[in-house]
């Protein structure tokens, strides 16, 4: 799954991994490296531009809310559930169907966080002496350190109790689509821990690698088979992982601290 990223690329660094054409300075966000639900993120996208003659997709990187909400939903308050959609099966549920066959994005990333529960307190909550196992929390990257591009949908909800002219009249959110976990060696390992993907998580984000970044923003690709080919995984080997501090784990502790790689798991974590 992805539940966490971090995410510091500066929007000018963006605009020229991804050729944007269109991007606003004043949406800008700032550098986070606690990315959390509900959150504002970067989302690169092909779409015609707002009150624009030229109905043409112009690629353009734009702020969405991290949690889809259907076009279809009566209130926003399940997006915070929604922030990842299963490869597997994002063709045909409801929630993601449509997003899934016209509102496809990126999610550029540094890398994401993932959690794994030491062996000893595993063992503790099979046992049923230990309800809350304390887990080890890696950061997952590109080996080459380029940008960690995520498959992604995007969606509008438009607030019914708010007239048109009203800025928050229309909320534009996003999910993450996830795939399996790699189960090959990474390219990168630690010296003491998991050797691959899989051995942090059963589930990992979807990363697209660039040769496949125009066909899966292109609008014009509606066909759902077409369009369930780009979601075969990357190739294994292009990522590393290392250990944090347990201080992701909390939403309030934001900054590039907590990417630094530790020598080894915390104390009381052992993988």
């Amino acid at each position: 799954m992805c539940g966490r990223y971090a995410s510091s690329r500066r929007p000018e660094d963006l605009a020229g991994v991804f050729e944007i054409d269109k991007w606003e300075p004043e949406e800008t966000l700032e550098p986070d490296y606690n990315v959390a639900p509900t959150k504002e993120v970067y989302a690169v996208l092909d779409r015609p531009l707002k009150d624009a003659d030229d109905r043409r997709p112009v690629r353009q990187l734009r702020r969405l809310k991290w949690g889809l909400v259907p076009s279809w939903a009566k209130s926003p308050e399940g997006g915070a559930r929604m922030i990842n959609a299963r490869a597997e099966t994002v063709h045909e549920k409801p929630s993601y169907r449509r997003a899934f066959a016209a509102r496809r994005c990126i999610l550029p990333a540094d890398g994401y966080y993932e959690w794994v529960t030491a062996k000893e307190e595993r063992d503790l909550e099979v046992e049923g002496k230990k309800k809350r196992p304390r887990k080890q929390p890696y950061f997952v990257l590109p080996a080459d350190g380029s940008v960690f591009a995520m498959a992604g949908l995007y969606e509008f909800w438009r607030d019914r109790t708010l007239p048109d002219e009203h800025p928050l009249a229309w909320w534009a959110t996003c999910s993450v689509i996830t795939t399996e976990a790699e189960t090959g060696p990474l390219a990168v390992a630690p010296a003491e821990g998991p050797s691959s993907l899989s051995d942090i998580h059963p589930r990992m984000p979807l990363m697209l690698t660039p040769d496949r970044w125009d066909a899966w923003l292109d609008p014009a690709r509606t066909d759902v088979e077409d369009l369930r080919s780009l979601l075969a995984p990357p190739p294994e080997g292009l990522m590393r992982a290392y250990p944090v501090s347990t201080a992701v784990s909390s939403v309030r502790n934001n900054g590039p601290e907590l990417l630094k790689e530790l020598e080894g798991p915390e104390e009381g974590t052992l993988f």
